[in-house]
């Protein structure tokens, strides 16, 4: 089944942008885990054009098959399905790491706290251990939630700021994993000197990510909520912030980072500057899908963060990477999407 036209373009903008930079990974064998979920499946079909040995380890759990069904029959691509929380011992050689695996939504953390902490600490803990056996870089993908709900000096914030997290509050199996998670990455590159980067992402959005049920974080849930003439349900007054990062700028920003000699033990923000309300992103979604379905208000979820927006002059720095595409833009193609895979 060729692949829907929002991703295709997408895929193409990506690589355009990595050859501009001069950054390709052909010839390399990359594990990457969590390889079919919502960014690791981007991942996945960007390496496979660029002539990199993939292989894609997931447990399905919240990931999706179909992601990556169209990618069995390439000679340079492999599927494993396995819990990386769980011991893994791949043959051949590594040249990469991509630890993407763990569920993320909001939703989830009441649903699915013990298997979240498992794939950020031991999950992690094995990755590591094979980039160890392996000689191989990693580059773990954690979060802007190990800021927690930011103190608003540090906003926006910058990697130095060591966050406001509560550890047993319900968002707590994320964060805190996601904190022990980096803690995990710097202990090896210290005691045993490997070659391990952090990626702090931000809110990213895009073709291929979940609405239904306990996967439906704000953005998609509007999105699904407007298509089907539904009111958009808003927790709290609406103007707590987010910063919305397309998947194309995030997945370009990621490789250029996990391709970057000069990022040895760094902690790179991933993300889109530009902070939004919740209100303001109903709003953008009622235009782009064009409906004036009503919106409705509910309590603000314990401990949800009230603004969250990246420095990412580090970013600027070291990957000469910022940030490119605006909201609507983005939207036109998400919504497109989500359209099609409705009809």
């Amino acid at each position: 089944m060729p692949l829907h036209p929002s991703i295709a373009s997408g895929i193409a903008e990506i690589l355009s942008r990595l050859q501009d930079a001069n950054v390709s990974f052909a010839g390399q064998r990359i594990l990457i885990t969590g390889g079919a979920g919502f960014l690791g499946s981007w991942m996945c079909d960007v390496l496979v054009e660029q002539a990199a040995d993939v292989v894609c380890l997931d447990n399905l759990t919240s990931g999706l098959a179909s992601h990556v069904a169209h990618l069995h029959d390439r000679d340079n691509f492999t599927f494993v399905q396995h819990d990386i929380s769980k011991p893994y011992y791949p043959e051949g050689e590594i040249d990469l790491i991509l630890h993407m695996a763990s569920r993320a939504s909001p939703m989830e953390f009441t649903e699915h706290p013990i298997s979240i902490l498992k794939a950020n600490t031991l999950g992690i803990w094995v990755a590591l251990g094979i980039a160890k056996a392996k000689g191989a870089r990693l580059m773990y993908t954690s979060t802007s939630e190990v800021y927690g709900d930011p103190d608003p000096r540090f906003v926006p914030s910058p990697e130095t700021y060591n966050g406001n997290v509560n550890p047993v509050g319900i968002r707590g199996c994320y964060d805190e994993s996601k904190r022990c998670g980096e803690a995990f990455v710097i202990a090896y590159e210290r005691e045993h000197g490997l070659d391990a980067r952090i990626s702090r992402i931000f809110n990213t959005y895009g073709p291929r990510i979940r609405s239904e049920g306990i996967y439906g974080r704000a953005l998609p849930r509007f999105i699904d909520q407007a298509l089907s003439g539904k009111p958009i349900t808003i927790f709290g007054t609406g103007e707590q912030t987010r910063s919305f990062t397309y998947v194309v700028d995030e997945i370009e920003g990621l490789l250029r980072l996990a391709a970057a000699d000069n990022a040895k033990g760094k902690v790179v923000n991933i993300g889109n500057t530009k902070e939004r309300s919740i209100l303001d992103l109903a709003n953008v979604v009622q235009a782009a899908v064009g409906t004036d379905a009503p919106l409705e208000f509910g309590p603000l979820p314990d401990d949800d963060p009230l603004r969250r927006c990246p420095d990412t002059s580090r970013a600027k720095e070291l990957l000469d990477w910022q940030a490119r595409t605006s909201l609507e833009d983005g939207l036109v193609q998400t919504v497109e999407w989500f359209r099609d895979q409705r009809s």
